[in-house]
């Protein structure tokens, strides 16, 4: 199994009465409520946490992008990754991702992306996200009803812009351009590992299992009703005549370590509290933009998607619910296997800051995972061959990273 370090990067000093006093984390919450020199302290602070990821020998380090929020500061993940990729000697660098559908022309991420492989020696990810519907109808102004449609077509240049060995004309419906001849090119032939992040939609488990794609599972809602999601993203690939090779699918997990299960809730309630209260305060109206989910996604639904009943959960429902996995590394590495296996997932993406988290006790939690619950779970699913991890140049081939 692959342990992935993921970072949303949020804004710390949202008020304590943020929930009461504004309507939206996301789209329109004003951007007064932002100190940037605050935002120049904690950027730094969560590239150290990053690169200390890298250190203690985490498979990969992922990063996103979001617009218009205070959830998550990177409306560029592609500089971030410029960042590190200097700064980082082995983890994959993953970005979930490029919103496709945002970007005119689509060749500009091709260009972004491969910059990016190459820099860093061919141990680039690439995610390519429909993007949530505050991002994208909201923030960016796109049509939901369109937005599938854009987004496969940019889909299909990206990847056509990596692999063809000649300049080309693409006459697509949302892009048009004489000249796609993209320079630099990624490292990895014939493109760099590409994951799909999602959130439950049928389109997209069909989509990832037609290109032969990893899925990502985004979800803050815990393993429960996960389960539900990674058996329909299965059956998906079982219709398309895929194996079920679990590095196929990851799984995004809170995590919050100490010595004992008292002293996890005594160290991370506070940061769980102000994750889930304040930087998943978003009203129903901008989670889904009518048009942005298919009818096909809505009917498959189990239950109504809705962020607004976080307000009422505390830590122990967190935990109980399996929204956090939390407590002694025992405890810990014993229920995130039992989850893994259940779920048949390859690639666990930890969310080991999450919230108003403080750099101690993030790099306390990083610690701890890596010591006391990675290396008894690395060795699942030794049995299967890992199609969707980098295949970076040998470390002779590599320029040397700057000093750490």
């Amino acid at each position: 199994m692959k342990s992935h370090w993921f970072h949303l990067m949020p804004y710390k000093y949202l008020p304590e009465d943020f929930p009461q006093k504004y309507s939206s984390v996301w789209v329109d919450v004003p951007s007064q409520l932002y100190d940037p020199v605050k935002g120049h302290e904690i950027y730094n602070e969560y590239l150290d946490e990053l690169e200390y990821a890298d250190r203690v020998g985490f498979d990969g380090i992922i990063v996103n992008e979001h617009h218009n929020n205070a959830y998550g500061l990177m409306p560029s993940p592609n500089i971030m990754l410029a960042c590190l990729a200097r700064r980082t000697n082995t983890a994959a660098l993953t970005v979930i991702g490029n919103s496709l559908a945002l970007y005119n022309p689509p060749v500009r991420v091709a260009e972004e992306m491969a910059m990016l492989d190459v820099i860093s020696g061919g141990r680039f990810v690439a995610g390519f996200p429909v993007g949530s519907s505050m991002d994208t109808n909201f923030a960016y102004g796109q049509t939901p009803a369109t937005l599938r449609e854009k987004y496969r077509e940019a889909h299909d240049l990206v990847i056509k812009a990596w692999t063809s060995p000649d300049p080309f004309i693409f006459n697509g419906k949302y892009t048009q351009l004489r000249y796609v001849n993209i320079w630099p090119r990624p490292i990895q032939k014939p493109h760099p590992p590409v994951w799909i992040p999602g959130g439950g939609s049928v389109e997209t488990w069909d989509f990832t299992a037609q290109n032969n794609y990893a899925y990502a599972f985004l979800s803050y809602f815990g393993y429960q009703p996960a389960q539900e999601t990674m058996k329909g993203y299965w059956e998906a690939i079982d219709r398309n005549g895929r194996d079920r090779n679990p590095y196929r699918a990851g799984y995004l997990q809170l995590l919050a370590i100490s010595e004992t299960d008292a002293q996890a809730e005594k160290e991370y309630a506070e940061a769980a509290s102000y994750f889930y209260h304040r930087c998943l305060h978003v009203p129903d109206y901008f989670a889904v933009a009518p048009g942005y989910m298919t009818l096909k996604s809505i009917k498959a639904l189990k239950s109504p998607f809705s962020f607004e009943n976080l307000g009422k959960l505390k830590w122990k429902d967190f935990v109980d619910q399996g929204y956090i996995i939390a407590g002694s590394p025992k405890t810990v590495r014993e229920r995130l296997s039992q989850v893994v296996k259940e779920m048949n997932v390859g690639h666990v993406m930890t969310l080991l800051h999450f919230g108003n988290l403080s750099r101690e006790q993030t790099m306390k939690n990083t610690a701890l995972y890596a010591k006391e619950v990675m290396p008894y779970t690395k060795n699942l699913w030794n049995e299967w061959e890992d199609h969707w991890s980098p295949k970076p140049l040998e470390m002779k081939q590599r320029a040397k990273a700057a000093a750490l």
